[in-house]
């Protein structure tokens, strides 16, 4: 059985390795959704690195786009391609560009990046799949800044309406964002309530990155699944979780600079070995 905490930690490392060879990326929002990812990828997703395009396979769309990274991390460990390709990250030839790209990466669903556009992107999916009866899951992944977009509710409200049960989105709520606090900048409180408004179902998660609670909620989610209603998973979490100072960094965080020298310390406290 795979030990998705082992697996958190080998995504974690390789965040900071390709960063940190790289110089500057997103880091903060990328370190907060490793153990979701962990979990959608290495347990609950109906996928096949050999098949990536295989019909009926589930489908997840990260459309807070810069956390791209993280998503390359848990592709390369679950096997869709080579786990040397992650230092070549937004650089020139590359397959991995900062921002998720369908057309360049083996694994990813969908184009992300303007915010809130992926979120549409994965309503319009779950739609697809229930017209064509193939049996996926939609997993979607939204930021908490980006949920200031009003195409997010937009695509909230189509989603209740056309009655999307095979949608399970997740909002990334480590409470920050690029410039600052998300409460100081346009606060989304109440979050779980405004989704119920809308008409999903919300599964609240103390910790967003306690793989146990995530499993647990993703296993909740799934109970939903046919029930009439998309699902909204909200993540409590930490932006930059796993290394202190870069957590303690705050909104600074979000897009950051990462020596080589960083990271192999920042490698080994996410290890244990510091």
């Amino acid at each position: 059985m795979t030990d998705i905490k082992e697996v958190c930690k080998d995504i974690r490392c390789d965040v900071l390795s390709c960063i940190g060879h790289l110089g500057v990326g997103h880091i903060g929002g990328c370190l907060s959704l490793v153990e979701t990812l962990a979990v959608l990828y290495f347990e609950e997703m109906k996928i096949d690195p050999a098949e990536p395009k295989k019909a009926g396979r589930d489908r997840l769309i990260c459309s807070k786009g810069h956390a791209g990274p993280a998503v390359y991390a848990a592709l390369a460990n679950r096997g869709y391609f080579d786990k040397a390709e992650l230092l070549t990250l937004n650089q020139g030839g590359t397959h991995l560009p900062s921002h998720c790209d369908m057309n360049l990466t083996t694994g990813i669903d969908m184009t992300t990046g303007s915010l809130g556009q992926g979120f549409s992107c994965a309503v319009g999916a779950a739609l697809g799949s229930k017209l064509e009866g193939d049996g996926a899951t939609i997993y979607a992944i939204i930021g908490d800044g980006e949920s200031q977009e009003g195409q997010i509710w937009e695509a909230a409200m189509f989603a209740a309406a056309k009655e999307l049960d095979n949608l399970i989105a997740f909002t990334d709520y480590n409470k920050l964002q690029i410039d600052d606090a998300v409460a100081k900048v346009n606060d989304i409180a109440p979050l779980a309530e405004k989704w119920a408004a809308f008409g999903w179902n919300v599964v609240d998660v103390e910790d967003g990155n306690d793989v146990d609670q995530v499993r647990a909620a993703v296993k909740h989610a799934k109970l939903g699944l046919g029930g009439g209603k998309p699902t909204m998973v909200i993540l409590n979490t930490k932006k930059g979780c796993g290394v202190r100072w870069i957590e303690d960094l705050g909104a600074a965080n979000h897009n950051t600079n990462l020596s080589e020298e960083q990271a192999r310390a920042a490698i080994a406290e996410v290890r244990g070995e510091g």
